[in-house]
């Protein structure tokens, strides 16, 4: 295969800058410990926060949804793929999320593409926070529109912009909860300046929907600002357990995106049993508070220890948890000796981040035990030393 033959050079130049990414195999299911190699590590680098993907009562939800109504709904959902289940879960997440209705994505990849690439187009602005995610600044790449990039939660930044802009329409786009620094945007003033310069704000809440606010609601609820965000995403594959997403907001925009978002319309409806879980998900977030409140102690006994030790953990304050280490050979070394150690922590490299700035990225769940944290922060601390980190 001579034509395909610039991949391996590729590929080895990758290695060369110690960016080469792998795949690491998991021989036990997702929990506060997995089995990698034959033994058991504590594991750090999952988005299980409530630990839901391993709750049984998601199985039997599984198979109920699966003997009413199939094992899969293999048509778009324009076409006769939209199953009444379907419309069950899109109505649960809307009043998630406070929201006139919802619309299910096949993932949050899709979905954001799908949003932006349908909401605004040539003559429009998107003003987009420095450290959003990949999908974000994907869709504003294929939106055809201006994109203008603000420094990360500097809002003073982002009302310069809006002052300047003169486009036919303004969209402010930004994750809720970041995914590599933990932090959480500014909802408030975001919102305040959406209202004051005619901007539609759309906020991605992947890592904030069923860990951020009193009922696992988001961003908006955490800053009682439930109902005041026109756009809003959210996974099943994160605090949920599962896969998938949605977009929520006023019944035109679920309207709008059935006719016009190509991420939604040449697709495949989701398979009943997933969405029979989802159902159960939802259902076990509501009413088993103890695991986000263990899931929020976790969180604080994890980066008061890391700090502790001497390690910036950046303006982390959720269950994302970053450790800086600044180069990339040394992030990945930093990880294989905590695998060593059974502590399994991947590292994040550019372009994932920015250059510069290699980060182990921790994660925390309500399954994890005192103990198990106990022993990763030990761990920690020893290659740290080791690696004259603190």
């Amino acid at each position: 295969m001579g034509n395909l033959d610039f991949l391996e050079r590729e590929l080895e130049a990758l290695e060369g800058v110690g960016r080469l990414r792998t795949l690491r195999w998991l021989e036990s299911p997702m929990g506060g410990r997995v089995k990698i190699g034959g033994r058991e590590v504590v594991l750090l680098c999952s988005n299980d926060y409530l630990g839901l993907s391993q709750a049984l009562s998601l199985r039997d939800a599984a198979l109920e949804a699966m003997e009413h109504w199939g094992a899969g709904a293999p048509a778009s959902r324009s076409i006769s793929g939209s199953l009444l289940i379907h419309r069950q879960l899109e109505e649960e997440l809307a009043r998630l999320k406070g929201a006139e209705a919802a619309l299910l994505f096949s993932t949050g990849y899709m979905a954001n593409i799908g949003l932006l690439t349908t909401l605004v187009g040539e003559g429009d602005l998107i003003l987009s926070d420095q450290f959003n995610h990949a999908s974000i600044v994907d869709g504003c790449r294929l939106s055809r529109a201006e994109v203008w990039v603000y420094s990360h939660r500097d809002m003073d930044h982002l009302e310069e912009l809006l002052k300047k802009s003169q486009h036919r329409r303004r969209l402010i786009v930004t994750d809720g909860v970041f995914s590599m620094e933990g932090d959480i945007a500014p909802l408030p003033q975001l919102r305040e300046l959406a209202d004051r310069y005619g901007a539609v704000l759309m906020v991605d809440d992947a890592h904030a929907t069923g860990v951020l606010g009193s009922e696992g609601r988001g961003t908006a609820e955490h800053f009682g600002l439930l109902g005041r965000v026109e756009v809003q995403m959210g996974t099943l594959g994160k605090a949920l357990g599962l896969m998938g997403a949605f977009a929520a907001g006023q019944r035109a925009l679920k309207d709008y995106l059935v006719n016009r978002c190509r991420t939604f319309m040449y697709t495949t409806a989701p398979p009943p049993p997933l969405v029979g879980m989802a159902l159960e998900a939802l259902r076990l977030m509501r009413t088993e508070g103890w695991r986000r409140e263990r899931l929020w102690q976790n969180a604080h006994l994890l980066r008061k220890g890391l700090q502790a030790l001497g390690f910036d953990t950046l303006g982390s304050e959720t269950p994302i948890i970053p450790v800086l280490v600044g180069e990339d050979r040394l992030v990945m070394e930093f990880s294989r000796r905590l695998l060593e150690r059974g502590v399994y922590v991947q590292g994040i490299r550019p372009p994932t981040v920015p250059e510069g700035s290699a980060r182990l990225r921790l994660s925390v769940s309500a399954v994890h035990s005192r103990d198990e944290l106990e022993l990763a922060l030990e761990a920690m601390g020893q290659v740290g030393r080791e690696l004259g980190l603190i």
